[in-house]
């Protein structure tokens, strides 16, 4: 941890070093992205890396929904899963669930692994949303549903109906897992400590961009939160975009974190998948 600490405290809250320490942040094994790895203690196993559909995704579409149509995002899935990605990453808000509804007709559900979110705060409507996600996905259950992108940091308290909704629905068998998106430091720190949550979806990357806090206040947070038994699923780890010329670092930054389970990333073609596989391992080791 005293390596780890130092590298969060040597990097500013907005940019990344220039001689980036690669070899505090080195890794003895190789990551890989089709690598089934357990998510915390869900019972659910998965790929290292998600297809995630959800960039720039606001009022019910995405770069992918829109840049590629049902057609081009089912694809996309397809090639990733045929290559062992078993892990999609969605929400009601990027409107890519009739995407991974087209892409699942040819694939095994049993072996995929879907994320979804919903940015309702009430008993009523979250059972209403995932009365609606089962038809617009054609699935009668979703491995993990979180409450999306959540800035109350008295969340566990305003919005007990609809984690209550959840741990219905997970005792009913229509989900799996349930948890939480933050978007304030002070909903962080409540997901830390709060029972409920047994998955966390973090904004996490060397250069503190669109994340919670600075890096040293997001590490401290999340190192606590690994350490009371919550999976921890890393996004935004190219900083929205923004460190694209730096994605060497920003993996190295997730794999040697200590704390990051898995990672969701916004591929929106071919290539960029092609891209992670062959980046990921290399940064995982490099020192």
């Amino acid at each position: 941890m005293k390596r780890r600490r130092f590298i969060q405290n040597t990097l500013a809250s907005t940019a990344l070093l220039t001689a980036f320490p690669y070899d505090l942040l080195a890794g003895t094994k190789k990551w890989y992205a089709n690598e089934r790895i357990p998510l915390g203690d869900t019972g659910i196993e998965m790929s290292r890396v998600a297809m995630g559909t959800g960039t720039r995704g606001f009022g019910g579409s995405s770069n992918q929904t829109r840049q590629l149509g049902i057609k081009g995002v089912s694809d996309l899935l397809r090639a990733a899963y045929d290559e062992g990605i078993n892990f999609f990453e969605t929400a009601d808000q990027y409107g890519s669930h009739p995407h991974l509804k087209e892409a699942m007709k040819k694939l095994d559900r049993e072996k995929l692994v879907i994320l979804t979110k919903t940015n309702s705060t009430t008993y009523k409507d979250v059972k209403s949303d995932l009365e609606r996600f089962k038809t617009e996905l054609g699935t009668d259950y979703f491995d993990v549903v979180l409450l999306h992108a959540i800035t109350d940091p008295n969340w566990n308290e305003n919005m007990k109906g609809a984690m209550e909704a959840l741990s219905e629905a997970k005792e009913e068998g229509t989900i799996r897992a349930h948890g939480i998106s933050c978007h304030s430091i002070g909903a962080l720190e409540t997901a830390a400590d709060e029972p409920w949550v047994e998955v966390d979806l973090a904004r996490y990357n060397p250069g503190g961009i669109a994340m919670d806090a600075d890096v040293p206040t997001v590490q401290k947070v999340l190192s606590r939160m690994k350490k009371n038994g919550k999976a921890i699923i890393g996004m935004k780890v190219y900083g929205r975009g923004q460190l694209a010329d730096k994605k060497d670092e920003c993996l190295e930054f997730q794999t040697g974190s200590g704390f990051i389970d898995h990672f969701t990333l916004g591929i929106e073609n071919y290539e960029h998948f092609k891209d992670i596989q062959k980046r990921l391992p290399e940064a995982s080791v490099r020192g």
